[in-house]
This record gives structure tokens, C-alpha cells and sequence, in this order.
């Protein structure tokens, strides 16, 4: 299974992925990589800003990708 189908699967499963979630559950280091490389296949795949804590209390924002049709 490539990359990519990993990512589509876990999207389809979980209806959204974090760098940090494809790190640690599907050992993918470049998921920003892996998505523009579905958006080149055309799945409509959208890009939302979340607010997070960092372990130091410090506010910051991630990605989180998600398929538009959810």
C-alpha cells in the first residue's frame, strides 16, 4: 500500500489526519507531501487551521486535512 492510500484510508476512516497523527499511526514524516499529491488526483481534500496548546502552554496552530464531502 502506497503513502497515499495510507492517507486516504485514514481519512476515510477517521475523517481527518494531523502531521503528528500520520507521524505516529502510519509512519509518514511529509504528510503535506502525501496530500498535494491527492489533490493532484483530484480528491477534494481541505486544509483547516486549528488552534492547539503546545507542551509549554503555548498557543499555535496545526493543519488538519480532511475530505471536503465530510
Amino acid at each position: 500500500m502506497t503513502q497515499e492510500e495510507k492517507v486516504l484510508e485514514y481519512l476515510r476512516d477517521f475523517g481527518s489526519i494531523t502531521a503528528l497523527e500520520a507521524m505516529r499511526d502510519l509512519g509518514i514524516m511529509r504528510l503535506a507531501s502525501r496530500i498535494a499529491d491527492l489533490r493532484a488526483q483530484k480528491y477534494p481534500i481541505v486544509k483547516d487551521m486549528v488552534a492547539v496548546e503546545n507542551r509549554y502552554g503555548e498557543k499555535t496552530r496545526i493543519a488538519r486535512y480532511r475530505l471536503e464531502d465530510r
